[in-house]
């Protein structure tokens, strides 16, 4: 199709793998290219161009796409539109057009990637040399049936009804826009998708918010300043529910005279120092009117409503009816974190110790469970070489003598910084560990140190190893080494 192809797919499918790797690993992404010649039949060699070539899906799968889209237009009420100018008319029917290609391969890809555990998601095409060119990018069903999304059919043109649904219009837009400009990048020797996978991220979270917000840009924003500022020396806490003036759900505590604008961050963050327990902060995502709390759900003037709760110092969380939609950290967004899956730390565990019984796989799950309730944060580490481990890192960690870990001895030793070192027998070697490990591109910036020293740790481990890292911040991740 030209010349780049390869290392353009190649390219995007590495940004893919370290956008969605940030939000959830489990998603696996997986990028492909489909090329129709914009001139030529379907049955005419060469029509359809997939790439890479050796993918699964072949040309032939793509052959009636032209077909599908042409009956979508013909089912369709078709929108009767005038322009002032002849040329405002051509772009509509062209972009009509790709929006009905775009949906077509979706349609003929959808059972495809079902028999797999995917769905596909694809671009708007993109004319290069002669071919339509549609990124589609494909993700496991089961991680995204993991997390909520707003009730309501999910379409290009509805607004994002989740933070992940966001970030996949945001990377596909990404795509179609380095495919416009592909082969300037190529002349100045740049990286074709070079996006910082953060800022990505962020901008994804803009536009999600503009569902809460009716509309309205800078929410997102908003939110980021206000957590970022103290009152008088203490974190922020509180709530703000984000609703329309006067709406029957929220029963009025205190009305301002005059509302703050959500840019004045310095009065908002003042004005949330009187939220507490069910009552809230009231905005109109534009400005605070006052204080108020939710109708209760037994209340027939009762509605769903979007809360804004700020958490510590530059974090707070999305929710729409008690479902976690979103968390900011340090100004930038991740999936909610619940507690760990039992069954999928059972699997974890089980390919790292295939041989392991299943009493002592209860038992770590058991001091996991543990871990997860420590609120200040912990690691737990498991690795065959526990007891070697310990003596390496004798100056950086408490070595306690070997002895058989229990939940509630694991309570008293997680209250000192550091990580605990258990074997998969559940015996315990060191307390208070400091990890160490060489840097890998896995790490977050937007994380703290902890999980960060986990990352490291976990990439460098010579044996097995599975670290458990609890947050500060309520995140729980699971992370298994490769061998």
């Amino acid at each position: 199709m030209w010349d780049y192809q390869s290392l353009f797919r190649v390219s995007a499918q590495l940004f893919a793998e370290g956008v969605f790797n940030l939000l959830d690993r489990n998603l696996r992404p997986e990028v492909l290219l489909v090329g129709l010649a914009a001139a030529r039949e379907a049955d005419v060699p060469g029509a359809v161009r997939v790439e890479p070539a050796t993918h699964r899906y072949k040309p032939a799968t793509f052959a009636h796409v032209k077909d599908r889209a042409a009956a979508l237009e013909l089912d369709g009420a078709r929108e009767l539109v005038y322009h002032l100018q002849h040329d405002d008319e051509d772009r509509f029917e062209k972009l009509r057009w790709y929006s009905m290609l775009r949906q077509a391969v979706e349609l003929e890809l959808t059972p495809l990637a079902a028999e797999e555990g995917k769905k596909a998601f694809c671009a708007l095409p993109v004319l290069i040399n002669g071919y339509l060119i549609m990124t589609v990018l494909q993700l496991s069903t089961e991680a995204l049936k993991s997390y909520y999304r707003l009730p309501g059919e999910v379409t290009h043109e509805s607004r994002a009804q989740s933070l992940l649904h966001a970030v996949v219009r945001e990377f596909l837009l990404e795509c179609s826009k380095a495919l416009r400009g592909s082969d300037l990048d190529q002349e100045e020797d740049r990286p074709i998708l070079d996006r910082d996978y953060n800022e990505l991220l962020r901008s994804a979270a803009r536009r999600f918010m503009q569902g809460p917000a009716g509309g309205n840009h800078g929410l997102y924003d908003a939110c980021n300043g206000v957590a970022g500022l103290r009152h008088e020396g203490s974190e922020v806490h509180g709530t703000m529910l984000i609703a329309r003036r006067n709406h029957p759900a929220v029963v009025p505590v205190l009305t301002l005279e005059a509302p703050v604008p959500l840019r004045d961050h310095r009065s908002i963050r003042k004005l949330l120092e009187m939220s507490e327990d069910r009552t809230s902060l009231v905005s109109d995502a534009a400005h605070v009117f006052g204080l108020g709390y939710l109708a209760e759900p037994t209340d027939p003037l009762y509605e769903p409503l979007f809360t804004v709760r700020f958490t510590t110092h530059h974090n707070w969380e999305l929710s729409y009816a008690d479902h976690m939609m979103m968390r900011v950290v340090s100004g930038t967004p991740r999936l909610p974190k619940g507690r760990i899956n039992e069954q999928a730390f059972a699997d974890t565990v089980r390919r790292l110790w295939p041989d392991l019984h299943d009493a002592a796989v209860a038992n770590l799950w058991e001091l996991t469970m543990q871990a997860t309730n420590q609120t200040h944060g912990t690691i737990l580490v498991v690795s065959d070489n526990a007891g070697l481990e310990a003596q390496r890192l004798t100056r950086q960690s408490f070595r306690v003598a070997p002895r058989y870990m229990t939940p509630s001895v694991l309570r008293l030793v997680t209250n000192i910084d550091g990580a605990v070192l258990i074997d998969p027998q559940g015996t315990c070697f060191a307390i208070g560990a400091i990890l160490d490990g060489l840097a890998t591109e896995k790490g977050d910036s937007s994380r703290g140190s902890r999980y960060n020293s986990a990352v490291r740790y976990v990439e460098s481990a010579r044996y097995a190893t599975l670290a458990v890292v609890v947050s500060e911040d309520g995140w729980i991740d699971l992370l298994p080494s490769k061998k």
